[in-house]
């Protein structure tokens, strides 16, 4: 396989290095992903971010497909960890479905922690088909920044699943998949955004200090 292309924010000096892989449908380069990266690269953390082979195909020819499988998938995950370092102060991490497919190879890599934005624990409208396995064993220190209506897990349903007692929550007020709470919740997307920016800093900074 094709070793991984990056956009690399903050500093090569940074005392922690965050990876993150996209969603299902949206590029590395998302408004999402953006704000995330540069939100980090702020407080002090290098991130790096890559696509998977799909999304690298469309970025080239501009056809919609639909993600890789698994196996390919992980392996592209593989691929971007043996690119970025020393692992003691290695974090990953991603949007969706690259923080599931992360959470899947987190212990093997054996990486510093793992950060899930907006966590797929089910398909949306099957919350009987959870993909929660893993997590009820997962040794690495976790967070998973939700939004409390996500659709593929909100926080009604969340907070019954049996999970493993190395995953954190930060709940971000009235979110969606993306963050993004209504009109009429008080609260903004913006807000939403800088919330998760903030305590992934802190997770980040608490287990590297």
């Amino acid at each position: 396989m094709t070793t991984p292309e990056f956009i690399w924010d903050g500093s090569d000096k940074a005392p922690a290095t965050l990876l993150l892989a996209h969603g299902a449908g949206a590029a590395m380069d998302s408004p999402f992903m953006n704000s995330i990266a540069a939100g980090l690269a702020a407080t002090g953390i290098r991130v790096g971010r890559f696509e998977f082979p799909y999304m690298a195909r469309r970025r080239r020819d501009g056809r919609r497909r639909p993600p890789d499988r698994a196996p390919v998938l992980l392996d592209c995950w593989q691929q971007a960890i043996s690119c970025a370092g020393p692992r003691d102060r290695l974090f990953i991490g991603g949007k969706s479905m690259g923080g599931r497919i992360a959470s899947l190879i987190a212990d093997e890599a054996a990486v510093r922690g793992l950060i899930c934005l907006g966590y797929p624990f089910h398909p949306s409208g099957r919350p009987d088909r959870l993909r929660t396995d893993h997590l009820k064993t997962i040794r690495t220190p976790t967070l998973v920044c939700q939004g409390e209506r996500d659709p593929m897990g909100n926080r009604t349903e969340v907070v019954r699943y049996s999970l493993s007692e190395s995953i954190q929550f930060c709940w971000l007020p009235d979110g969606d998949h993306g963050f993004k709470p209504r009109k009429a919740s008080g609260t903004t997307e913006n807000a939403n955004l800088q919330a998760a920016v903030s305590a992934i800093a802190d997770f980040v900074m608490h287990i590297t200090d």
